[in-house]
């Protein structure tokens, strides 16, 4: 019995190799990159047409002199949940994207990160963003559950029916009635008008954005408002668009806003224009750069809201 010990004990044993954290460093500066280009990080226009909206609300509700908590706070929590919307839509669409032209290079579809590492940076990013929301006041905390659901459910909804762009607009719109929350701890009339206008102007971008989409979304079964109102897509936009600038005009008169904010409505009416033009031939490109062009828009009324403020509060 001793002699067989000492022939097994001569045996080499295998051994696990266990990573170091050093490798564990090295493939995150390897994904790195690729992590951004998931969360869009690397194309900040999502964060704008988030953003815009959201600081319409804020300076509406605060008139004009925001809580600098709030507002970095707002800001911030923007800029974490539109990433993390974009990881768990590469997510749902991991099978889709690699069919699709514009999509086909993004890092699920190439294999570059995995299906994991979308639902990681998805919960890693709405937990950094729940964190900031307990700073604020719990009627803002009740509401951040709500847009974490509208947020988890958009990427889905172009399985199910040709209006997902309502679905992203109530999504990106909800920093609306959050910002009037967080800054006054009620949601007034005019929060709720805003967050109508944030919802169809996010639904006439997106229609926009759509369009350069079709042909392959029509080849895979994904459905959008551009595929459904065809060659009128966008009459509807002109349409969606017009009541956007409508609601912007209510806003502003219930809050007594002077000539410099409506002389920024006008201002966005001749973007709106330029957008249709732009988009006239259907040519994906150019209603990419319409749809593009939807940020000096939301730009426009911001800094026009900003300036009559200012003026007079």
């Amino acid at each position: 019995m001793s002699h067989e010990r000492s022939i097994r004990a001569t045996i080499p044993r295998p051994h696990t190799d266990r990573i170091s954290p050093a490798v564990n460093i090295a493939s995150l500066r390897q994904k790195l990159p690729h992590f951004v280009a998931l969360t869009r990080l690397d194309r900040p226009i999502g964060i704008y047409l988030l953003l815009w909206p959201m600081l319409w609300a804020l300076w509406f509700a605060a008139k004009g002199v925001p809580n600098l908590t709030v507002l970095f706070i707002m800001v911030l929590g923007t800029v974490l949940t539109r990433s993390a919307g974009c990881a768990i839509n590469d997510y749902a669409d991991r099978d889709f994207d690699g069919q699709v032209e514009r999509t086909r290079n993004r890092p699920l579809a190439t294999g570059a990160l995995s299906a994991r590492d979308a639902l990681l940076a998805t919960a890693v990013l709405m937990l950094l963003a729940f964190i900031l929301v307990l700073f604020t006041n719990p009627l803002t905390i009740s509401l951040s559950f709500v847009a974490v659901l509208l947020s988890v459910v958009y990427p889905f909804a172009k399985r199910y029916t040709h209006w997902p762009q309502l679905v992203l607009g109530a999504a990106f719109g909800f920093a609306v009635p959050m910002a009037f929350a967080a800054q006054t701890n009620s949601l007034p009339p005019l929060a709720w008008i805003l967050y109508l206008c944030a919802i169809l102007w996010s639904v006439a971008y997106d229609t926009l954005y759509a369009i350069a989409d079709r042909e392959d979304d029509l080849k895979i079964g994904i459905k959008s408002t551009a595929v459904l109102f065809g060659r009128y897509e966008l009459l509807f936009v002109g349409i969606v668009q017009m009541l956007v600038l409508a609601l912007l005009t209510v806003a502003g008169w219930q809050n007594g806003r002077g000539g410099i904010y409506f002389a920024g409505l006008i201002v966005s009416l001749g973007f709106i224009v330029y957008q249709l033009w732009l988009a006239r031939e259907r040519d994906p490109i150019r209603c990419t750069q319409a749809f593009l062009n939807n940020h000096w828009l939301g730009m426009t009324v911001f800094i026009a809201l900003v300036l009559d403020l200012a003026i007079t509060p």
